[in-house]
């Protein structure tokens, strides 16, 4: 069973405004979408950007007909969704987040489970895997040593829990400890 790609791709949040003509910060910004000319949705308006400043990490941008401060604030807050047509196209190696959720991860020909999200942490970003068996989430970090191969095509990730510090029967309900090294998210 494929999934079908999402049509629209999530690139931020409307913060709080910057100036007085209408700019605003993105918080939770996905900058690579955020270019100028790009046409994005806030609630049910598209507009295009007209100007980008700031930082990849705190961007600040002013959409066409955002002209003042108290238009920018009366957007605080809803979600910023760029057409999936119009994401710029990723290197070898890398995906987005919506590809890479629900692949069944695997280590060798053994089903571990099913990736529930991606998440950025401040080194890395991480797979978060739901176990087969339940239990507890396992962090799965983004780097070749953890991952031996991505196939989107098949929904398939391979991952080496070796290189996790676990063993295929640590990974379930019955675990009673991570080894060490190990990654696990606390909930």
């Amino acid at each position: 069973m494929t999934a079908e790609p999402p049509q629209t791709l999530p690139a931020g949040r409307v913060g709080r405004p910057h100036g007085l003509d209408g700019s605003f910060y993105v918080t939770g910004a996905r900058a690579r979408l955020l270019t100028v000319g790009t046409r994005v949705t806030v609630g049910v308006t598209e507009a295009a950007i007209v100007r980008r400043s700031g930082t990849e990490a705190r961007p600040i941008v002013r959409l066409e007909g955002i002209e003042d401060r108290a238009a920018a604030q009366e957007l605080r807050g809803r979600e910023l969704t760029v057409q999936a047509e119009q994401a710029p196209s990723l290197q070898e190696g890398e995906w987005w987040a919506h590809e890479l959720e629900g692949c069944e991860v695997f280590d060798g020909d053994g089903r571990v489970g099913s990736v529930t999200r991606l998440l950025e942490l401040p080194s890395c970003e991480a797979l978060e895997v739901l176990p087969e068996q339940g239990g507890e989430p396992l962090l799965v970090p983004m780097v070749k040593d953890a991952i031996r191969g991505v196939e989107i095509e098949r929904r398939r990730i391979d991952v080496d829990l070796e290189f996790l510090g676990l063993e295929r029967s640590e990974v379930g309900p019955r675990a009673e400890k991570p080894a060490a090294g190990s990654k696990r998210l606390d909930r």
